[in-house]
């Protein structure tokens, strides 16, 4: 991207929640809180200060397969960039004092997310669509693991994952492609390899427990209904793109209308489609009032047998199309967003398609496939639900009765 002031890096490591176990739940997350503390060359304060001092922005993210680490900064300093990035994976102090503090740091961050329904609500169901599997454990990890989890713990699987055969390096903007690779392999070059990251494949099952509510007082109940989806490199991953913005991906869109605009049983109505390397999810959330609960799951569960049933008018289909377009479009145009897009691709090993062929796919998918990949998803037997409120175990009964799309 020559024509940006700013250049984008990030390294990406195989290594993530689902590469964990109960006994180190959130053991990937807290790593990645330890290696801003500081290296055996840099301080905490020294290693944010170098890049924000002249601008910059220096931050990270752990999901269910990778971890990043990132820097955006001014096109000059990508040197600095690389060094930066290099210092904090392959030096960092991970002192015990250092943990210890972060120990803390981490538990009050799971004790903010429990104290928000609408974020706990997807963990709840995380852990049933995904029963007794890494995916179905939240990625900051529990009180539990996290209060028992050591700094020799730390050190043994940052030693396991962090390798050159887990280690992508992007970069996107103004970048002389020369240099960027020497300077990494510069960094890179004096440590060993080892085997590549290997995870538990999902077992898409019909058994477990299909509901969950977590009684709690508030003033409305949170759901989630999810079931399963196409894996990230799935070819069914462009009609699920845009069966998710028709049914819940705008104000534009089918639950939006009719759960919002038309019968007031809900403020904040959507849907998400999340992707992992072998499986996906497809997940309807809502905030609505107490004693509307089950009039909102009849309603959210009639959108979805009329996407079933019938296919979307092409008027329909354009909108999303386009909406699915203008969005993509708009992202790349920054060069972090363009990072994290071919970051991901490359660390899960899919292929990597230019902007021009996934607008191509995505303008190929026709109704009908809209139709069949709604019905290979919605299916009774793996819808599942959660919810957060003040409702009593006696009212799953009634909610299970009608979990149903038959």
């Amino acid at each position: 991207m020559p024509h940006m002031k700013s250049v984008s890096c990030g390294i990406w490591i195989r290594a993530g929640g689902r590469y964990e176990k109960k006994e180190n739940c959130g053991i990937s997350h807290f790593l990645e809180h330890l290696l801003f503390k500081g290296s055996y060359k840099r301080s905490a304060r020294e290693l944010k200060e170098s890049i924000e001092g002249i601008g910059g922005q220096l931050n990270g993210f752990t999901t269910e397969e990778f971890t990043c680490y990132f820097v955006k900064i001014i096109h000059e300093r990508l040197d600095l960039t690389v060094d930066i990035l290099s210092d904090m994976v392959l030096n960092p102090k991970l002192s015990e004092e250092d943990l210890e503090l972060e120990r803390k740091v981490i538990m009050e961050e799971i004790k903010m997310y429990l104290d928000q329904p609408s974020h706990y609500v997807h963990d709840l169901l995380n852990e049933i669509l995904f029963f007794e599997h890494p995916l179905g454990m939240p990625l900051a990890g529990t009180l539990e693991s996290i209060k028992t989890i050591s700094r020799e713990d730390i050190i043994s699987y940052k030693n396991k994952f962090y390798n050159p055969s887990n280690i992508i390096f992007a970069g996107c903007g103004s970048i002389d492609f020369k240099r960027f690779k020497d300077d990494i392999i510069l960094s890179f070059s004096k440590i060993d390899s080892s085997y590549p990251s290997r995870f538990t494949r999902v077992n898409k099952s019909k058994e477990g427990p299909k509901f969950r509510i977590f009684f709690k007082e508030t003033e409305q109940t949170h759901l989630c209904l999810g079931t399963y989806a196409p894996s990230r490199n799935s070819h069914k991953r462009f009609a699920t793109s845009l069966l998710n913005i028709i049914l819940g991906g705008n104000m534009s869109s089918r639950l939006f209308q009719e759960l919002r605009e038309k019968q007031g049983l809900a403020y904040d109505i959507g849907s998400c489609f999340r992707r992992y390397s072998d499986v996906g999810s497809f997940v309807i959330s809502a905030g609505v009032g107490n004693k509307r609960l089950e009039e909102a799951i009849i309603a959210i569960l009639g959108e979805l047998r009329k996407i079933k049933n019938q296919p979307p008018k092409n008027e329909e289909l354009r909108r999303a199309k386009e909406f699915y377009t203008g969005q993509l479009l708009i992202s790349l145009e920054d060069t972090l967003d363009h990072m994290i897009w071919l970051g991901e691709n490359i660390a899960a090993d899919a292929r990597l398609y230019t902007v021009s062929e996934v607008i191509e796919l995505i303008n190929k998918v026709s109704p009908e496939e809209i139709t069949d990949i709604a019905s290979e998803i919605f299916k009774d037997g793996f819808l599942r639900a959660a919810l957060i409120g003040p409702h009593r175990e006696k009212k799953a009964k009634n909610i299970k009765d009608i979990l149903t799309f038959s």
